[in-house]
C-alpha cells in the first residue's frame, strides 16, 4: 500500500512559528490546481505497481481551497491510479475556515478525514502565533466538526511562552470534552527565518524552556493514555482504530508520492524533492518537467532514517530486521552504541524490539542520532 501526499501551498497569513512552503497570495490559485492535477497524472507510473491507499491535503491551508478544486485533484487521483476501495482521505483545516456549511460540503465528498490545526483553545496563545483563528472559532469548528466527521485529529503545540501546566492540563481537556479520537501534539520549536525568531532575538517573546516543554510532554502522554489513546507515535495519539494511515505509512517507511511544490517523495531506494517556488514549479509543469531533485539514498542512510522512524514510535527498532537488511556490522554498531542509553533506562529490548523508555520518549530524537552510522561507506 502506498500514499499520495498533496502539498497546498497557500494560506490566509503567516504564523510566527511556521517555516513551510506556502504563499499569503491567491493570485495563482486557480493556475496551481490545475498544475497540482497536472503533476498527478505525469507521475502514475511511478505507481503502476503500487496501490493507494491514503490521499493528504497538506500545506498550507487546503481547507482555503473550494470543495470543488478539492473534488477535481481527488477524481484524477482516482482516475490514474489505483486505488482501495475506502481510503483515507484527509484535508488539514483551519477552524476559521471550518463553517458548518464548509463543514457539511467536505463530508458530502470523498472526504473522510480533517485534521484541524486548533494549537491552543486560548485567545492569547493564538494571537502570540499569529494563528488566522481565534479561540470561539477553535471551539465552534469541532462543535460542528463532530457531527459530521467521525475521523478527526486536531493539533496542539506545548511549550508556549508564559503557558503553566494547569492552561496546558486546560487545553487537554477541553480536545478531550470533544471526543476527538486523535491528537497531534509538538512542542513550540524556534526556526531560522520565522517572525518567532525574531521576536525571541529582540527579547519580544520569551525563548521556550525545554524543561517546560518537557513537563508538559509528559503531562500530555500520562492524560491521554489515561483516557484510552495510544501513543503510537512520539507526537501522535490515537484511539485504537484511528491511527492516521498516512503518517503511518512514513515512519513504516512506505512508498508516497508527493506533489506540489515544496513536496517530498519516497520509493524505497531514493527520495527526491519539489522546488519550492511557487513560479517556478508553475513553469515546469506547464512545459512538462518535473521540477525536483533526486537522493539515491545509500544503505546507511536507510539504517539511519529506520532508526529514526522508529525509535519515534509503538513499534520500535527491530534488531531481525536491522541484520537481515543492514547486515551484521550494523546490528554489532547498534548494540554498541546502545549500551550505555540501555544502562541509562532510555531504551530497553523487548521481544528483539529496541524502544525507547518512558523516560525516553521525549528525548527519541536525540536517542537517534547517538545511534546513527555516519561514516561506514
Amino acid at each position: 500500500m502506498s500514499g499520495i501526499y498533496i502539498h497546498i501551498p497557500f494560506c490566509k497569513q503567516a504564523c510566527h512559528y511556521c517555516d513551510f512552503h506556502f504563499s499569503t497570495s491567491l493570485k495563482k490559485k486557480d493556475a496551481m490546481i490545475l498544475a497540482l492535477a497536472k503533476e498527478i497524472q505525469m507521475r502514475k507510473s511511478e505507481f503502476q505497481d503500487e496501490v493507494v491507499e491514503t490521499i493528504y491535503f497538506g500545506g498550507g491551508t487546503p481547507s482555503i481551497l473550494d470543495i470543488s478544486d478539492l473534488k477535481l485533484l481527488i477524481d484524477t487521483v482516482f482516475s490514474n491510479y489505483n486505488v482501495v476501495d475506502n481510503p483515507e482521505i484527509t484535508v488539514e483545516a483551519n477552524p476559521d475556515d471550518l463553517t458548518q456549511q464548509r463543514i457539511i460540503e467536505l463530508s458530502n465528498n470523498q472526504i473522510n478525514r480533517l485534521s484541524i490545526g486548533i494549537q491552543s483553545f486560548f485567545e492569547d496563545d493564538l494571537k502570540m502565533m499569529n494563528r488566522a483563528h481565534n479561540a470561539t472559532e477553535a471551539r465552534e469548528c469541532l462543535e460542528f466538526a463532530t457531527h459530521y466527521f467521525d475521523n478527526i485529529s486536531i493539533d496542539l503545540i506545548y511549550g508556549i511562552p508564559g503557558m503553566g501546566n494547569e492552561k496546558w492540563l486546560q487545553n487537554i481537556e477541553t480536545a478531550l470534552s470533544f471526543q476527538i479520537p486523535h491528537i497531534s501534539s509538538y512542542a513550540l520549536t524556534v526556526e531560522p527565518k520565522t517572525a518567532l525568531h525574531t521576536f525571541i532575538q529582540k527579547g519580544i517573546i520569551p525563548q521556550p524552556d525545554d524543561d517546560v516543554a518537557q513537563q508538559h510532554f509528559q503531562l500530555l502522554v500520562d492524560k491521554l493514555e489515561a483516557n484510552g489513546f495510544i501513543h503510537y507515535e512520539l507526537s501522535n495519539f490515537g484511539k485504537s482504530t484511528y491511527f492516521s494511515k498516512n503518517n503511518s505509512s512514513y515512519w513504516l517507511g512506505k512508498k508516497y508520492i508527493g506533489i506540489g511544490p515544496s513536496a517530498h517523495s519516497y520509493n524505497g531506494i531514493s527520495r527526491s524533492w519539489n522546488v519550492s517556488n511557487n513560479t517556478i514549479y508553475l513553469k515546469a509543469i506547464a512545459e512538462n518537467k518535473l521540477p525536483s531533485e533526486t537522493e539515491v539514498l545509500t544503505i546507511t542512510d536507510r539504517y539511519n532514517e529506520y532508526i529514526m522512524t522508529g525509535l519515534r514510535t509503538i513499534w520500535g527498532v527491530s534488531l531481525v530486521r536491522i541484520e537481515k537488511e543492514f547486515g551484521e556490522t550494523y546490528l554489532n554498531y547498534l548494540m554498541n552504541q546502545s549500551q550505555k542509553l540501555l544502562l541509562d533506562d532510555l531504551l530497553y529490548i523487548e521481544k528483539g524490539i529496541l524502544k525507547p523508555t518512558k523516560k525516553g520518549k521525549f528525548l527519541s530524537d536525540g536517542i537517534a542520532s547517538d545511534l546513527f552510522l555516519l561514516n561506514l561507506e
